[in-house]
């Protein structure tokens, strides 16, 4: 089964008292690109997320988002330099010693001095932690994986149907290539009768020119090619996996291909049967550009 390059994925989970939320979203991009948003205390677990999708996704711009709330103990202590506390203590009664002032100092007076608390954060096992993110991360991915899958389906039915169209019309170019030889035969009998009037033909001319025109014309290996290059796009698509790449080299091909029966069409219906097929064939190259 194809995926589709566009794809989006959310899980949230409350683990060990911690509120987490992992969001997984991408669109088309030539190769992988890779971005993250993390609280800031926990930028290291930017790269250990890009290893862990690296595996699982082949290409696309690959945007993850983390929330990441502590909810039952706490992500921070409050540290007190007890002897600078007391230095300000010992200061402040010195001062009103010397001034004679009112003794009245309180705790919220000290607290005011905030060069005696120091807020540091706990310091937390990196490995806890990614265990607990990656196990948010599975739920995402499962989701955004899903959702590949199934705008991958929507799109392997629509080339598929296209690619029968092409078929369709390939037949109908090998079925009107003899018609337009033998209208050409027909059309240079009669030119040449009008010139020659009551002269006798020369038949075998006359099929000497229809065949160098039938060859100049002949449009049977590109037919043939374009329906091999059709048969390995089916084989292409139902082996699954990341093939992106190798449809967008495989319709460059077709387009070749179709190019080709078009510069020798020397009949109306034929060029127009090859402005169809080269639409079908543009219409498929946008598709697959949203392929993994």
């Amino acid at each position: 089964m194809i995926r589709s390059m566009t794809g989006y994925g959310r899980s949230q989970q409350l683990l060990e008292g911690r509120d987490i939320t992992v969001e997984i979203k991408s669109v088309n991009h030539r190769f992988l690109e890779f971005s993250a948003r993390t609280p800031r205390a926990y930028g290291f677990l930017e790269e250990k997320l890009k290893g862990y999708l690296q595996g699982k996704i082949a290409r696309g711009k690959v945007e993850v988002g983390i929330l990441l709330q502590t909810l039952d103990a706490p992500d921070t202590t409050v540290e007190i330099n007890q002897e600078l506390a007391g230095a300000y203590v010992h200061a402040l009664r010195e001062l009103g010693d010397t001034f004679h002032l009112q003794d009245d100092l309180t705790l919220s007076a000290v607290s005011r001095f905030s060069d005696i608390f120091t807020v540091r954060k706990v310091q937390e096992d990196e490995e806890v932690i990614w265990e607990l993110v990656r196990q948010v991360a599975d739920g995402a991915l499962e989701r955004f994986v899903a959702m590949r899958t199934a705008e991958g389906a929507r799109l392997e039915a629509d080339l598929c149907g296209r690619l029968a169209r092409i078929e369709t019309l390939v037949a109908q170019v090998q079925e009107q290539s003899p018609r337009t030889v033998e209208a050409y035969r027909e059309r240079l009998t009669a030119k040449i009768q009008e010139v020659l009037a009551d002269r006798q033909l020369d038949d075998a001319r006359i099929l000497t020119e229809a065949a160098v025109f039938a060859d100049r014309i002949a449009v049977d290996e590109e037919t043939v090619r374009l329906s091999s290059h059709i048969a390995q796009f089916r084989e292409i698509l139902g082996s699954g996996g990341s093939v992106g790449r190798k449809l967008d080299f495989l319709v460059q091909e077709m387009n070749r291909e179709a190019n080709t029966i078009g510069s020798k069409a020397q009949d109306v219906a034929v060029a127009q049967i090859v402005v169809e097929i080269k639409s079908e064939i543009e219409k498929i190259r946008e598709q697959i550009q949203n392929i993994e």
